[in-house]
């Protein structure tokens, strides 16, 4: 029997195009019918990529061909998928805190190399140059931003959020702060496991009032730990600043944090590699400097692994004076110091504003392999 495709095209009036309210040849999804003889060939284009939508509409294809047409035709369905691209949205995914914009973590991968130092100072540098700025202090062990920020005797208060009691940071320099060391006495040390310690972070995260916020720095603690994999599992991390000395024994470590953010599991983007104390300036002889772990060693790792350099910190003895004291350096005005964390913050916002406009959004990570929590060697 020689069938019609006029025949056909009415016959598929009958059924509606998977979530739309039109039949396949209203909406255009039938975007052609070929008859020979007894055999049909309907090309379909439908907006719905299920497996269930793609096996509905195949299957009412032939039923009705069959059923208004012809019921012997040998019937062919040539099914595509084009489903509407998502918007790309530059926002926070995974478990968002309301008003937080941007969430930045600072890392080593060793201690001593002075990141809480640049944590602090670059804290300080977005707030001065006008963000709002929050800050968690991340180790639970070693906890030092109450002290760098002379709030080592204040308390956290309880505030009541729509009808929830939440904890509000304190704040001085115009940076919000949260620290375990808020919770323990000086000479308290903090034992506790992983999981306890993760607890903690959590409510320091999402029991705390931030408000709104441009950055939300995260001091994080040495090496590439279960403190890590906690917080990443919590936050969509936006990016990470990863900070080394020059000295070769740190710049192994520094490249082990670069690779834990890389790793496929964790894919947080890397926004470059600061050099800490990278030489040292006598205050009587300021134009001369001195190398004494090494020269330009972080800056040349941020070349091998093709990540951003974003600068590098002076070893000066103010600086370590500021922290002792409870005002970071960076507060200083006019002064070398001043400028290099300015040029330092400077790059990092620009990195970031670069990560947010070529790169989608970050989602918080689900772990479900020991993938994400060993050493792993893809061949």
């Amino acid at each position: 029997m020689k069938l019609n495709k006029a025949d056909i095209l009415k016959a598929l009036e009958n059924i509606s195009a998977p979530g739309e309210g039109q039949n396949l040849v209203e909406s255009g999804a039938v975007t052609n019918v070929q008859v020979f003889g007894d055999e049909v060939e309907v090309d379909v284009t439908i907006k719905n990529p299920t497996l269930q939508a793609k096996k509905k509409t195949e299957v009412e294809i032939l039923k009705i061909i069959h059923r208004e047409v012809y019921e012997k035709a040998k019937i062919k369905v040539n099914l595509k998928v084009d489903a509407p691209s998502k918007p790309k949205v530059n926002q926070i995914k995974g478990n968002p805190i309301p008003g937080i914009q941007n969430i930045i973590a600072v890392a080593s991968g060793k201690g001593g190399v002075g990141k809480s130092t640049v944590t602090a100072n670059l804290a300080v540098t977005l707030a001065k140059m006008g963000f709002k700025v929050g800050l968690l202090d991340t180790d639970i062990y070693g906890p030092s931003m109450p002290i760098m920020f002379d709030v080592a005797l204040e308390k956290p208060l309880s505030i009541n959020v729509d009808g929830k009691p939440k904890m509000k940071p304190v704040e001085n320099y115009g940076v919000k702060l949260l620290s375990i060391g808020f919770f323990t006495q000086p000479n308290q040390a903090v034992i506790w496991r992983g999981p306890m310690a993760s607890k903690a972070l959590n409510q320091m995260i999402f029991d705390a009032h931030w408000g709104e916020l441009d950055f939300l720095l995260l001091d994080l603690p040495p090496g590439t730990g279960d403190i890590h994999l906690s917080i990443m599992q919590s936050l969509p991390v936006t990016g990470a600043v990863v900070v080394s000395t020059p000295q070769e024994i740190a710049l192994a470590d520094a490249r082990k944090g670069v690779a834990m953010f890389q790793q496929e599991a964790i894919s947080v983007p890397v926004l470059g590699i600061v050099e800490n104390m990278a030489y040292f300036t006598p205050e009587e002889l300021p134009n001369n400097k001195y190398h004494i772990f090494g020269k330009g060693g972080a800056k040349n790792l941020a070349e091998d692994l093709d990540t951003p350099f974003l600068g590098e910190i002076p070893l000066v003895q103010s600086i370590r004076e500021a922290g002792d004291v409870g005002r970071p350096a960076a507060m200083q005005t006019a002064t070398p110091i001043e400028e290099a964390f300015e040029e330092l913050t400077k790059n990092v916002v620009q990195e970031l504003v670069r990560r947010n406009t070529d790169l989608p959004p970050t989602e918080a990570i689900k772990i479900t392999t020991m993938a994400g929590c060993a050493a792993v060697k893809k061949k």
